[in-house]
């Protein structure tokens, strides 16, 4: 049937035709006969079939008990005593048991002053109340997050206007609702951050991004600087429409400070580390200019007046002397390690160099029956100054020779394998393990890296080993750890970067 061929004065031809166009069901109750009549989707909506008869009582028994059955039964009553209208929303329970939220219509049909029929809609309106409860649910859940989180939040105007803003935006910069909402947020923001952010929102409002975060500054209400992170995102409407912008802004303004201290630190202890290594150059070379001075005047003493040699004085200024050239050179050899820690590094066999550095101990080896155990993956490859890994080899190999157990043949071991330090970087972990005498890591641990600082009573001890060769370690960008028991024996762990940064 088409509108045109309906009579707009014939109800039942007006309900058919609104049942079908917009899926609504229809009723009616003849009250002269009491006779009750449900269209096949008003059925549908009940759960019943087709041929389903019911009656007044039993229509009004499907509406929920309490609330609903109340309100339905008074606006029926009304519509039929007072000839009024009724339009609610009300729960049913179907014939399957399932509740319903439906909307029910009823209006009555009057005759000479009395009403002879009630008829009306009837619609499924659960699925439309669920998505507004699930709206509601959410606006209250956006609603308590908005007002009781501890950063900032905002809600601004496609033109920059505070439209809504929470207690803790108000706690952080110090203004009233009222001087927020009559103010822009660039009214807020510190003259030179006015133009951070625009090339950003520009691209949220064309949609070429959902949400953007900067670092700017504001303006507090007693002109503090107020360092925040702003993190901003876009509200469109169903049609996808842009409707406003919702702001979080912490406050980052103690840790800007903390960042400019530390980098204020950081400069000063360059420079102060530039400084010592500027010195330590000059003492190097100033002192071993004096030192070489002496060890000539001291030799064309020896060689033009060797009657002065026989001073008793003499030996002890020509010890003085070579103890002040060793310490120079000692001193040398650490400003050479500061300038070198920014040199490339060379990638080399781990594997190979052990082996070498065993081969040029070799008769210290043969000599105390020594058994070096190479473990080292044959194909391992390092990053690092080969002339340092050479002098740090060295050094752990002959210090195990050295510091050996009277009753026991030394066995030394090299094993490595990689892992990650905790910043998750990959690191290899060389060991070095002897069975030597130990070093008692509760007297010495603290001391024992120090320059000139000995731990055993032997005649080759001068203190500088461990220093030198923890400082070389440090240089190819390493740390070294030390495991040791008294009797038993130590190991020396270095932990290396063996992949270029």
């Amino acid at each position: 049937m088409n509108i045109q061929d309906f009579d707009v004065n014939d109800s039942t031809q007006v309900l058919n035709f609104i049942q079908k166009a917009a899926k609504i069901g229809t009723w009616h109750v003849n009250l002269e006969n009491n006779e009750v009549s449900w269209s096949k989707l008003t059925k549908q909506i009940h759960d019943v079939s087709e041929d389903y008869s019911v009656n007044i009582d039993a229509a009004i028994g499907y509406y929920k008990e309490g609330f609903s059955r109340d309100k339905i039964t008074y606006c029926f009553n009304c519509c039929i005593t007072e000839k009024k209208p009724f339009d609610v929303e009300l729960e049913i329970v179907s014939a399957k048991g399932r509740e319903k939220w439906v909307r029910a219509i009823g209006f009555p049909v009057v005759e000479n002053e009395n009403c002879i029929k009630v008829q009306g809609l009837f619609q499924d309106i659960t699925e439309k109340n669920k998505t507004l409860q699930k709206l509601a649910l959410k606006e209250e859940q956006f609603r308590k997050t908005f007002e009781s989180t501890a950063i900032g939040m905002a809600i601004v105007s496609l033109d920059g206007r505070w439209l809504k803003v929470n207690k803790s935006l108000k706690n952080m910069l110090g203004y009233t609702n009222d001087e927020f909402t009559s103010r822009t947020f660039k009214d807020l923001t510190h003259k030179d951050d006015l133009e951070l952010g625009q090339k950003e929102l520009k691209q949220l409002l064309q949609k070429e991004v959902s949400s953007f975060k900067i670092e700017k500054r504001y303006i507090h209400k007693n002109n503090d600087v107020i360092w925040v992170s702003l993190s901003v995102s876009l509200v469109s409407n169903d049609d996808g429409i842009p409707l406003h912008l919702v702001a979080q802004i912490n406050d980052i303004t103690q840790r800007k400070q903390s960042e400019r201290k530390v980098k204020s630190l950081l400069d000063i202890t360059k420079d102060q580390n530039s400084r010592l290594l500027n010195f330590a150059h000059i003492v190097s070379h100033n002192l071993r200019s004096h030192s070489g001075n002496l060890e000539m005047l001291l030799d064309l003493m020896k060689f033009e007046e060797p009657e002065a040699t026989d001073n008793s004085y003499f030996p002890l200024i020509n010890t003085a002397v070579d103890h002040l050239s060793e310490t120079v050179e000692n001193l040398n050899q650490v400003a050479i390690i500061n300038t070198k820690i920014h040199e490339d590094l060379t990638p080399i066999n781990l594997h190979d160099v052990v082996n070498k550095t065993a081969n040029s101990v070799n008769a210290s080896i043969i000599e105390n029956n020594a058994k070096i155990n190479n473990l080292v993956n044959p194909n391992q490859i390092i990053h690092t100054i080969p002339a340092y890994l050479d002098s740090i080899l060295l050094n752990f190999l002959t210090n195990s020779l050295k510091y050996r157990k009277e009753n026991a043949d030394p066995i030394i071991t090299f094993k490595a394998d990689t892992s990650k330090d905790s910043d998750n970087n990959p690191i290899l972990i060389l060991d070095i393990e002897d069975n030597g005498v130990g070093i008692d890591l509760d007297k010495h641990g603290k001391k024992l890296f120090g320059m000139y600082k000995t731990f055993h009573k032997h005649k080759d001890s001068r203190g500088l080993g461990l220093f030198i060769t923890k400082n070389q370690i440090e240089a190819i960008g390493g740390k070294v750890f030390v495991k040791s028991k008294v009797g038993i024996g130590t190991i020396f762990s270095l932990h290396l970067r063996y992949e270029k940064s």
